[in-house]
């Protein structure tokens, strides 16, 4: 559970959930963090055991390791709909601020 108790790693974790991504590809989508950041994201998750790792040549592919996170699907659905609904409320908390600094 101290895995996914991370937004980031919530994020990596839906990223990889359904398709093989290589870290490049996770590293561009993951907003306002470093590439050490989600290199280290990505190393606690694999060491977690909740994704998998291949390498082909210099690149590495990560995957949600489904049968391990099995038991947490549940929880991760929840958690990641909770994100998505903090997600809505700062978009219109932003939309009500710049109404009114347009007002």
């Amino acid at each position: 559970m101290e895995a996914i108790a991370n937004p980031r790693r919530r994020q990596i974790l839906r990223l990889v959930w359904d398709a093989e991504r290589s870290a490049g590809e996770i590293a561009a989508t993951v907003d306002d963090v470093s590439w050490p950041a989600v290199s280290q994201n990505l190393r606690l998750l694999k060491d977690s055991g909740l994704i998998t790792e291949r390498r082909q040549g210099t690149h590495r592919y990560y995957r949600a390791d489904r049968r391990a996170l099995g038991p947490l699907e549940a929880v991760l659905r929840q958690m990641w709909m909770h994100d998505v609904g903090r997600l809505r409320d700062l978009a219109e908390q932003e939309a009500r601020s710049r109404k009114k600094r347009r007002d």
